[in-house]
């Protein structure tokens, strides 16, 4: 049924897809009808697992939707404009590369111990995560937080609240400290953007940081008075915290190493070393990690399978939608920080964030006449400083919002998934968004960008 309904949407498009113009710029020459792909695999994430959920359940099935939606997609870009799709096929390579090697290492990381599921304790282990996040990368703390913290709540009931914190605080909010925190800042970083600048966000980290951390301990002993004391009773041995694994630590620090000296000296090495060195720790952890470790820790390969297939049909089908973006994004009329703020945070929730940040840098860069490839110029006057804070600051904290908003969100959710968790829908998830981040979201443009 998938397939046919893929076939006809293509047979219907293609009499049309021969219409661009032969010069200009991509998102010019693109029509608006472009971006229809992309919304039908926004679509088919959301909804395909409520009313097909054993079929979505298979990777291979998927790919089908990914696939058959994006490779279309890719070529027909590839007509026009051949640069454009090497640059996204660069860009998604780097991002599954950065993600399955934190993936890799974090998983030969076995945190040990009797930790209870306690609102007091999961709040401690949100808030390491949270400053983890910045140091080690979203994905990082991510991969190596979520199973001790499903492992400390098992014999809970209600298990999803926490999950969800967990993705808005680790595998988001708390990486904007550094540009090795989160994808958006390091590409800034890599344009110019001064390594410490990002130091300057910490007000609004620690604000948004604290709020959430404050919110979730009252909603999860909310939660906590529900569950039935006799099923929580704990009567195994107690075991102490014990982190074992530990050489996975120097092959994390080897691709945060590999990040910055990526960054810093980007004209002297070669093409690709990024991703070179970042594989090379997963390898290595692969092989010199003990044996046994990621039995423990119940590591499957099944997460990072489902983000690079699905992420595969987003990141082509998003061609035509930011290239129009970048084309007629002047047109938005944004000229204050709290605009840039939303704007930036509400197409990082349903794009991807890295692309959506460069396409809002680009926006204030033409409206403060200064280059988009050397975004340090931001930071030569007070409004560009603040409209490049506004940005930074729409793209980590808003791709929480949904489970492609941020890379590490969806491998979380499949984790959970496969730990038992039945997490929510699409929808599901953006209504928890709506109902606790989006008051804190308010909260930050009125103390921080008005």
């Amino acid at each position: 049924m998938f397939k046919k309904s893929l076939v006809t949407l293509w047979v219907c498009l293609f009499p049309q897809m021969a219409w661009a113009s032969a010069e200009g710029p991509l998102g010019e020459r693109v029509p608006v009808w472009s971006v229809v792909p992309f919304a039908l695999m926004l679509l088919a994430i959301a909804v395909l697992p409520l009313v097909a959920h054993h079929w979505w359940e298979s990777n291979k099935n998927r790919a089908i939707v990914s696939f058959g939606l994006g490779i279309p997609m890719a070529i027909w870009m590839w007509v026009l404009d051949s640069h454009a799709v090497l640059h996204v096929l660069h860009e998604y390579v780097a991002f599954i590369i950065l993600l399955g090697s934190l993936f890799i290492i974090s998983g030969g990381i076995v945190i040990r111990g009797s930790l209870a599921g306690t609102p007091k304790v999961n709040t401690i282990i949100l808030a390491i995560g949270g400053l983890l996040a910045s140091f080690i990368g979203t994905t990082g703390a991510s991969m190596l937080l979520i199973r001790p913290l499903m492992r400390a709540n098992a014999k809970r009931e209600r298990q999803v609240h926490i999950i969800v914190f967990f993705i808005f605080l680790v595998s988001n909010i708390g990486g904007l400290l550094t540009p090795l925190g989160d994808p958006p800042l390091f590409l800034g970083f890599l344009r110019g953007v001064p390594f410490s600048w990002t130091f300057s966000l910490a007000p609004q980290w620690l604000f948004l940081c604290s709020l959430v951390l404050i919110m979730f301990y009252a909603v999860d002993g909310y939660f906590m008075k529900k569950e039935d004391p006799a099923a929580l009773v704990d009567d195994g041995p107690k075991e102490k915290l014990a982190i074992a694994g530990s050489l996975n630590f120097l092959f994390l620090g080897g691709v945060v190493v590999t990040i910055l000296l990526a960054g810093t000296f980007k004209e002297s090495l070669f093409f690709g070393f990024q991703e070179l060195g970042m594989s090379l720790m997963a390898v290595l952890s692969l092989k010199l990690t003990q044996g046994g470790l990621r039995e423990e820790n119940s590591f499957s390969w099944a997460p990072i399978i489902e983000v690079a297939v699905v992420f595969a049909g987003i990141f082509a089908t998003m061609i035509p939608a930011l290239a129009i973006l970048n084309a007629r994004g002047s047109e938005l009329g944004l000229t204050e920080p709290w605009q840039y703020f939303w704007a930036t945070g509400i197409l990082s929730s349903f794009l991807d964030n890295a692309p959506t940040y460069l396409t809002f840098t680009a926006t204030a860069s033409g409206l403060l006449g200064t280059d988009a490839a050397d975004l340090s110029q931001l930071l030569g006057s007070e409004q560009g400083v603040a409209l490049l804070k506004g940005i930074s600051l729409g793209a980590v904290f808003m791709g929480a919002n949904t489970y492609i908003g941020n890379g590490p969100n969806f491998m979380v959710k499949a984790i959970a998934e496969e730990g038992g968790v039945k997490m929510p829908s699409f929808f599901g998830y953006l209504g928890y968004s709506v109902v606790f981040l989006f008051p804190l979201f308010a909260l930050v443009t009125f103390f921080f960008l008005l």
